[in-house]
Order: C-alpha cells, then sequence, then structure tokens
C-alpha cells in the first residue's frame, strides 16, 4: 500500500484527510502527540513516502502591533518552514514513487489581511513555494497541489479577535475542503485549489476551544 504522511492531523482538516485517505493509503498522521514540529525533523520517518500533506498550521490574529514575536516565530515556523523542510526530506522518496505534494495554504495568501498580516505572509509564502517547487521538479513526475481555503470550521481561529459565523452559508467544514483535495488528488490536472463558501461572514471571537 502506498504510504501518506499527513500534518496536523490531530484535529480539523489533517484529521479529515486521514479518515479518508486510510482506505487507500498506509497513512502517518503527525500531530502535537506524534511530533514537535518546531524541534528537530531530521529524524521523522519519511522514508519511501508517496503523498506529503502538509496540513498544520497555527495563526494568531489581531493587530499586528498586538502580536508577541513568539507568536509570529512560531507561525514562521509550523506553516512555513516545516513545509519546506518535510518537503526537502521527502523529495528523494517523493520522486522515485512520483508522487504527491499538497500544501494547505489559505485563501489569505491571495489579498490583503488586517488583523492576520503575519499569518497571511506566512500562507503567502507557501503558496509561492508550491508554484516554484512544481515548475522545478514537475519533469520527475512530482505532483505540487496548493489549496487554499477560506475560512473553515476548525480550531484554527481560537487565537483571533474573530470566530466562524452561525450561517452556514459562511463556512466550509473540514471534511467538505477534504473530500474535495481528495478528488483532487486522483485528479492529475489540478494543481491549485481555491475553496470558499458562498458567503463572506465573520462571526464572534471564539471562547473556548473547538474539539
Amino acid at each position: 500500500m502506498k504510504r501518506a504522511i499527513i500534518t496536523g492531523a490531530g484535529s480539523g482538516i489533517g484529521h479529515a484527510l486521514c479518515e479518508k485517505l486510510k482506505s487507500s493509503y498506509e497513512v502517518y498522521g503527525v500531530d502535537r502527540k506524534t511530533c514537535d514540529l518546531t524541534g528537530d525533523l531530521s529524524s521523522m520517518d519519511t522514508g519511501n513516502v508517496d503523498l506529503l500533506v502538509n496540513c498544520a498550521g497555527v495563526g494568531y490574529y489581531g493587530l499586528h502591533e498586538n502580536l508577541t514575536p513568539v507568536q509570529i516565530e512560531e507561525m514562521v515556523r509550523v506553516n512555513l518552514e516545516v513545509p519546506l523542510i518535510l518537503t526537502n526530506l521527502c523529495l528523494p522518496y517523493l520522486k522515485k514513487n512520483k508522487g504527491i505534494i499538497v500544501n494547505i495554504s489559505s485563501i489569505t495568501a491571495d489579498g490583503v489581511n488586517t488583523h492576520g498580516c503575519a499569518y497571511g505572509a506566512t500562507k503567502a509564502g507557501l503558496s509561492n513555494f508550491s508554484k516554484s517547487l512544481f515548475a522545478e521538479i514537475r519533469k520527475s513526475g512530482v505532483r505540487v497541489i496548493d489549496v487554499k481555503p477560506d475560512m473553515t470550521d476548525t480550531n484554527l481561529y481560537r487565537h483571533s479577535d474573530f470566530g466562524v459565523s452561525d450561517n452556514r452559508e459562511a463556512y466550509l467544514t473540514a471534511d467538505e475542503v477534504a473530500d474535495t483535495i481528495v478528488d483532487a488528488i486522483n485528479n492529475k490536472a489540478i494543481t491549485e485549489l481555491r475553496l470558499q463558501p458562498q458567503k463572506h461572514q465573520l462571526g464572534a471571537a471564539p471562547n473556548c476551544q473547538k474539539i
């Protein structure tokens, strides 16, 4: 069976992808319990991988002046550095297996992001990496898919001054995003996904972390 490495597997889109791909792949889900993504990644078992999904992400929202340097460093590390490093470690096997890389970016990568300047910057970097990497390695048979979801009902917004709207037409679910990613994995023509709910509407700041 083919092997998949999926970060952010503990909840949200990453967890949904693990569930949907386990019938087609031997899934190695990476979450906070299995691996500290802020530490040294060189010892992670990246051998013979066919699919790498860089899904782990962290967001701190609000006015940029109110963020702490530690929060900014964490976003840069988890959202941008970790995907670059894991891709670097996995590429020899992905080239051998003509595998697939899926990077979960964000719709914020394409726009102006008030109350999310640093987060949007990390996601813009990740999307640029996806496009550049695809151009660099496409002749080897490796596919790169850049996924840009809009507001999705996960725990990403637990450190924010806004939340998911109560209006069901104003957000995506993790399952909806994961289903679309699985379709893209099975469609060789797709290199970029942009996912948006019908309406644009924010909710009040969350009072507690969602499970």
